[in-house]
């Protein structure tokens, strides 16, 4: 989906006074608009020739290396460098970093480049309008300053919100006691020392009464806490974080209250076997204090997630969050595409097996698009089969969190056990094993099959427990449940097989265009889908092994 243009965006840099800084050889070499262009900073290292750096290239500028002369002289002209070594030059953006060597004295300087963008928030511009508190994400240089600088200016000028701004570094509105003018009728707290960000965030709100607090690199324990006080005040935030996506702040211990937080929850037999999971799972804490966020993969390329409890929750449960994707085109429009999320649909015959939603694989082509041919429902509903018990499993120091998304994604019946006495089978990593051999001998005295892997990865699970399925399958004596006739069974496994292969073709695969992966099923039950999927004018292919083996639709 696309909007009408935006806005053109423009770019203040100031550049001019960040090059009166520098050496003169250095000043020099950036003279010309190609050396401009697209600058992102100048490095300047004793003994070493001066670099400029340019998205995914350096340039050296010159041939004579730095002396501490020409660093002496840059440093003269700044500002005083603060606690966490940074400097600026007054009322611009531009950010000096300085290296020093073990007695303290400047061995090397970033000389980074700030510009206002006025217009990257036409990137989502429509959740400033909601109140609720926005988190940017993206690695080092992407822009995400950048953006929350503009932000800033939007709330403020445009939808008269009382603004302040937490200017640690004095990065998003400049150096000097003058704000720059790139963040708008938006005020600016400094902060004398790093470590005090979080006291000063708390300060803004009970001494200036603010609609919004700008804080940009939320980066401590201290300063997520101090965040979430705030959010439960009823302040709308708008912050960065330093991270590539969603799910490495889940991962990350230090700010995943950021997203809600994390805690391990250790469910009732009854629980765990409805969910087929182990008894302890891990699951969101409280409610994120961040409600809206967004992943900045490059300037022009943002995903929203409109809802992060959601997406956390997801991320939990070992399933792919669908945010939407906004990106610009040449011609500046605002593309939107919208998360394919499943359409409302009458309730599935208890027949109907539950299908799983996979990214269509590179390389499978389109069918042509012809007529489709109705097929009539099937005779009569299968009676509900009996299910096989679970394959009771010991884990033996792998990763539980692991075990439990490859149980989930391939929903395997399998149960993880706290007991070797417990378990039918022990799985392990060959070296943990190796440390631990009173297990393997408290596994022999029981009989147990021991199967150790290479490594605590999750391909290298998932082929494991297929393997010990494989096994179990291969031993009669080791299946268990109540056995049916060889022709009823036969007959209502086939006609489930189509049923659930009709449900997938016509409520997902058709109308949606996704790829769906059906349920493990035998080579003569598999080969009947086939047929199926192709009356309807469908792709599909065979993936797994083993018992596993099943059956992936693809659209046209």
């Amino acid at each position: 989906m696309a909007s009408a243009p935006i806005s053109p965006q423009r770019i203040t840099d100031d550049l001019d006074r960040l090059l009166e800084v520098l050496p003169e050889a250095v000043r020099s070499a950036l003279g010309s608009a190609e050396a401009r262009e697209q600058l992102l900073e100048v490095v300047l290292d004793l003994g070493r020739i001066p670099e400029a750096r340019y998205p995914g290239r350096a340039v050296p500028l010159g041939a004579n290396p730095i002396e501490r002369s020409d660093l002496a002289a840059v440093v003269e002209q700044l500002g005083t460098f603060g606690g966490d070594n940074r400097a600026g030059i007054e009322r611009t953006l531009h950010r000096i970093s300085a290296i020093r060597n073990r007695s303290g004295d400047v061995v090397g300087l970033t000389c980074r480049v700030g510009r206002a963008v006025f217009g990257t928030v036409a990137m989502v511009r429509d959740l400033m309008d909601s109140g609720q508190s926005l988190l940017l994400m993206g690695r080092p240089g992407v822009g995400k300053t950048t953006a929350l600088r503009e932000i800033a200016r939007v709330l403020a000028d445009e939808l008269d919100k009382r603004v302040v701004v937490i200017d640690t570094s004095n990065e998003i509105a400049g150096d000097g006691d003058i704000p720059h003018p790139a963040i708008g009728r938006a005020r600016r707290m400094q902060v004398t020392r790093p470590e005090l960000q979080h006291q000063v965030m708390i300060e803004a709100v009970e001494n200036h009464m603010p609609e919004v607090i700008v804080i940009d690199e939320i980066g401590t324990e201290l300063e997520a806490q101090a965040a979430r006080t705030i959010a439960e005040r009823g302040v709308m935030l708008v912050a960065t974080a330093h991270g590539n996506e969603l799910a490495n702040l889940v991962k990350n211990p230090t700010l995943s209250d950021l997203v809600g937080g994390i805690e391990s929850v250790t469910l009732g037999d009854e629980e765990a076997r409805r969910r087929r999971t182990q008894k302890t799972v891990l699951e969101r804490a409280a409610e994120p204090t961040f409600p809206m966020a967004v992943e900045m993969h490059s300037r022009d390329s943002w995903l929203v997630h409109r809802d992060v409890a959601r997406t956390v929750d997801l991320l939990l449960r070992g399933q792919l969050p669908r945010p939407q994707v906004r990106q610009l085109d040449d011609q500046g429009r605002l593309q939107l595409s919208e998360p394919l999320a499943p359409k409302a649909s009458p309730r599935p015959s208890p027949a109907a097996a539950p299908v799983r939603r996979i990214q269509e694989p590179a390389g499978v082509s389109a069918q042509p698009n012809l007529a489709l041919r109705p097929l009539p429902d099937p005779e009569a509903s299968p009676p509900t089969e009996t299910p096989s018990a679970p394959l009771h499993l010991f884990n033996a120091g792998l990763s539980e969190p692991l075990i439990d998304q490859a149980i989930r994604s391939r929903r395997l019946p399998v149960q993880l056990v706290e007991a070797v006495e417990e378990a039918d089978v022990v799985l392990a990593a060959r070296q943990q094993l190796g440390q631990r051999p009173e297990l393997r001998r408290r596994a022999q005295d029981a009989g147990l099959p021991i199967l150790v892997i290479k490594a605590d990865t999750l391909p290298q699970i998932q082929r494991g427990l297929e393997r010990l399925l494989q096994r179990r399958e291969d031993r009669p004596e080791a299946t268990t449940g109540a056995a049916r006739p060889a022709g009823a069974s036969s007959r209502d496994d086939a006609l489930e097989a189509l049923e659930e292969c009709r449900l997938a073709v016509e409520q997902v695969v058709l109308p949606q265009g996704q790829p769906v992966e059906l349920l493990p099923r035998t080579e003569a039950i598999r080969r009947m889908q086939a047929e199926l999927a192709a009356r309807y004018q469908l792709t599909s292919a065979e993936f797994g092994s083993g018992s596993q083996l099943r059956l992936r639709l693809f659209p046209r």
